[in-house]
């Protein structure tokens, strides 16, 4: 690893250990605390995107596992940065196809990406809200086969998914 992968890659795990602090205010009832989640998470994303145009997908082989995971991580939290996650999903869609990264994450991302555009999500990974102490997925596009589209990708049945959340 060169010093700038190097140096890359304690940048992407010290982003992700920063979304992880901080990631109990993007639903908070204060302002303020909501504004600092949305703030972190928008200079994370400007700041893969600029990653992403130097050195294409962080794969675990570029700079480690563990920064691999905070550069998905950052993805997937940059919601108001529809273009910042398209760019992420086509990468890792490729790093997926050329066995560098984990098709179980590149799902999340997937679904993460559609609802933020509005649209039916795949894998039923994203939560819409909880009614009656249950979680509830946002709208899929095959609900009929959320289960078999999850098993593909290494996700585990829906019930059991949404059973960590209750």
């Amino acid at each position: 690893m060169t010093d700038d992968v190097a140096a890359l890659a304690v940048e992407l795990t010290d982003m992700a250990a920063a979304d992880h602090r901080t990631a109990v205010h993007a639903n908070s009832d204060d302002p303020a605390e909501q504004l600092a989640w949305r703030r972190l998470t928008a200079r994370h994303g400007d700041r893969l995107g600029e990653i992403m145009a130097e050195y294409g997908w962080p794969t675990a082989e570029l700079v480690g596992e563990e920064a691999a995971r905070a550069a998905w991580l950052i993805a997937q939290h940059a919601d108001r940065q529809l273009d910042i996650q398209r760019r992420a999903l086509q990468l890792m869609q490729q790093a997926v196809s050329a066995g560098a990264a984990g098709p179980r994450e590149l799902a999340f991302l997937h679904d993460r990406t559609r609802v933020n555009e509005g649209r039916e999500q795949i894998y039923g990974t994203q939560i819409a809200g909880v009614k009656d102490g249950a979680p509830v997925p946002w709208p899929c596009e095959e609900p009929e086969r959320v289960d078999e589209l999850r098993a593909t990708v290494g996700i585990e049945p829906f019930d059991e998914y949404v059973a960590r959340f209750s």
